[in-house]
């Protein structure tokens, strides 16, 4: 299995006036193709400064990212944007949908800014609806669909581009405890088709759909485990 993701001493340091956090310490990891990794910790524990550095959302005050070979610590904020969206599809909390726009709309969106011609477009779109058990939803607005379905819809934007992974953060938060564990079985189906997956929670529960829990304290890696 190739190396999607290597982290090499990454430390993040935050200036608050006088007052200096080290939000982390020195984290070394990596993340084989294909591999479901959940990323655990208390607040504070530095899991959410860690998802933004994985997803390209912020630099490291010190270490390496590499991602798929690119040492991503080098690009400006401009190439950044642009291989963030090819790189890696996001599936938050809340969501993040456009209210006024239609599923299919809101799906597309990646392939909109990756200028991808519209019959292409409305293929792969209409694909990851499906992969995702919501294609019969694609004409409704956010709206009128339930917060599980809304999930589906954030999940299938985050397949459209065909990411080398897909992070998720905490996106069981807004959901009933059924509807949640409806959305992780997704996520282990996708996982098993052969998407790569990083899963950042605070619930055991769901961190154990993974094959490997990362498990954070203070900054720092407290320990791993690899599940069966």
């Amino acid at each position: 299995m190739s190396i999607v993701i290597r982290v090499e001493q990454l430390k993040k340091v935050y200036h608050l006036g006088k007052v200096k956090v080290e939000a982390l310490r020195g984290i070394s990891f990596q993340v084989e193709e294909g591999e479901f990794v959940s990323i655990m910790g208390p607040s504070g524990s530095g899991k959410s400064t860690l998802m933004h550095i994985i997803g390209c959302l912020d630099y490291p005050s010190e270490g390496k990212y590499f991602l798929t070979n690119h040492d991503v610590t080098k690009l400006d904020d401009n190439q950044l944007a642009i291989f963030r969206n090819k790189k890696i599809g996001f599936v938050f909390q809340q969501f993040n949908l456009l209210p006024r726009a239609t599923n299919l709309r809101n799906v597309e969106i990646p392939l909109i800014y990756a200028g991808m011609p519209f019959r292409e477009r409305q293929r792969q779109t209409l694909k990851a609806l499906q992969d995702v058990g919501i294609n019969h939803r694609a004409h409704h607005h956010p709206n009128e669909i339930s917060g599980g379905e809304k999930q589906r819809v954030a999940i299938a934007r985050a397949l459209v581009n065909n990411p080398s992974i897909i992070l998720a953060d905490e996106p069981t938060g807004n959901l009933d405890s059924k509807t949640g564990l409806e959305i992780m079985k997704i996520f282990q189906n996708l996982n098993q088709k052969g998407n790569t997956i990083i899963l950042v929670t605070h619930e055991p529960e769901l961190a154990h759909y993974a094959g490997r829990i990362i498990h954070l304290r203070d900054g720092i890696i407290n320990r791993e485990e690899v599940l069966a």
